[in-house]
């Protein structure tokens, strides 16, 4: 039987193994999170390691709330060792669940920490934790550095400001460089209720008015150039399905304005119904024409990310906030999304291809959420390369749900099966921990053993010296090259 978690975890062979030693030491390059570059640049040490691990993390909420923990442990106002024991109460019981093989990577990693988390335990480390943060050392910029990261795309909406970015671009005492990614997609959220306020917003940040759909566009064009001119490399759009309608002349906007059509229905119109959403007279956008809107900006907004040579990022099949009463109390982002199971092929290929006849198609880099889509997804990425040593569009790591290691298993079976592995851009983290680098390591090992797994059965040769290089390609050197760090 083998130990739990050695220096040999996830690798049964020796193929495996000595490619993880070549692929242990590269360095990281998030390309994808949800870190904040504020916190980022305040630099503060956490107060102790509840603040430091559960904070954020939605994932570990789930888990809390599956087990049966009162929600006052979790996002209340309990203190933080009540806290930490609710998440140590929690633990054992989380068998096969990446969550406790991160939980271990993490107190291994940054806190020399061999012994697992359960009741028994807690207290021990609890105070173990405690004091290590309470020497110092694990501040953001000092837990980024001693991960070996050494380049961050942060997730940023076009009314930011981007200060910290640029206040951390100028200090040089800070090796990784933070840099933003372009995230419309409160811009392409028409039918929200929290989209007249955003668009409010938009315009404090652009100074300008925008009364019409025309407008919006060129505040948002705008916006990409000074992304662009702060060092953002990247976009990314979070879908549930992508949608793809176009307007004709036989398909009207509005019943009340039949002689409407095209760019005038898509003008200020639009933007005046959506602004008098909240209002007593105001009206909700209906499906089709929350599509029309979205198509045409996201056609509109692809062009500009090919122009300035970024890389676009779709996220699909997320259905998020399903639990009302609980989005009311707390808000988003909290661990009541999941799974959603559209038809997104359709709307997908439509949207690649019209790009594409155009000459206007970025680097893309497809995420699906929903696992039975993976073939779908792996088939599709084939039909719009380009030319060059890369491999222009590309199969996202296996992202949240599937972020463990049946999940990875799948998405890079399917990928060999479908694509070229060796030109794969690897792992992000997707986080807003601090802590959350050793999920690199995890993919890491889920990839070399799933090569060495090839190499061992007879299904590939053991060439070591170039099997070495692919797995440091897929570690890092691929994604450098592909967003051009």
């Amino acid at each position: 039987m083998k130990k739990f978690m050695d220096d040999d975890f996830l690798l049964s062979t020796d193929t495996a193994k000595d490619l993880f030693r070549a692929a242990k030491e590269m360095p990281i390059f998030d390309w994808h999170c949800h870190l904040s570059p504020k916190e980022i640049y305040d630099n503060k040490n956490p107060d102790d390691i509840a603040e430091l691990w559960l904070s954020y993390d939605h994932y570990k909420w789930r888990a809390m709330r599956s087990f049966g923990i009162d929600e006052k442990y979790i996002t209340g106002d309990a203190d933080g060792y009540d806290k930490f024991k609710a998440w140590a109460k929690t633990m054992p019981y989380l068998i096969g669940n990446p969550l406790y093989h991160w939980t271990h990577l993490e107190l291994q990693r940054y806190f020399g920490i061999y012994k697992t988390l359960s009741p028994e335990t807690c207290d021990e480390i609890w105070e173990k934790c405690n004091a290590k943060i309470k020497k110092g050392g694990f501040s953001p910029r000092e837990l980024i550095e001693k991960s070996g990261v050494v380049c961050v795309c942060t997730t940023d909406d076009p009314a930011d400001t981007l200060e910290y970015h640029k206040l951390l671009a100028k200090d040089k005492s800070f090796s990784c460089r933070v840099l933003p990614a372009f995230r419309p997609e409160k811009a392409l959220g028409i039918e929200l209720p929290s989209f007249p306020e955003w668009l409010s917003r938009m315009e404090k940040t652009a100074g300008i008015k925008i009364d019409s759909y025309k407008t919006l566009k060129e505040v948002l064009k705008e916006r990409i150039r000074y992304f662009d001119s702060v060092g953002c490399l990247a976009c990314d759009h979070s879908f549930s399905y992508i949608p793809y309608e176009h307007l004709d002349k036989n398909k009207l906007l509005y019943g009340r304005m039949p002689e409407k059509r095209n760019e005038v229905v898509l003008d200020k119109q639009l933007i005046d119904k959506v602004t008098e959403y909240t209002s007593a007279a105001g009206e909700k956008p209906t499906e089709f024409e929350c599509d029309c809107y979205k198509t045409d900006l996201l056609t509109e907004l692809a062009k500009e990310y090919a122009a300035h040579d970024w890389v676009m990022e779709l996220h699909v099949g997320a259905l998020r906030n399903n639990n009302t009463r609980m989005f009311k109390k707390i808000g988003a982002d909290s661990g009541f999304d999941s799974i959603d199971d559209c038809n997104t092929a359709s709307g997908l290929s439509k949207f690649l291809d019209s790009l594409d006849s155009q000459n206007a198609l970025p680097k893309t880099v497809i995420f699906n959420l929903n696992p039975r889509d993976n073939f779908v997804y792996g088939s599709m990425i084939g039909n719009f390369q380009g030319s060059g040593n890369y491999s222009k569009i590309q199969y996202g790591a296996a992202w949240w749900f599937n972020d463990n290691y049946d999940g990875m298993r799948k998405q890079l079976a399917t990928l060999a099966n479908l694509g070229c592995l060796g030109k794969f851009i690897g792992m992000v983290t997707d986080s807003r921990s601090f802590l959350s680098y050793p999920r690199h390591e995890y993919f890491r090992r889920i990839l070399c053993e799933y090569i060495g797994d090839l190499v061992e059965e007879g299904k590939y040769p053991r060439d070591m010296e170039f099997l070495k290089n692919i797995a440091e390609d897929i570690s890092y050197n691929n994604a450098a090259a592909y967003f051009g760090i």
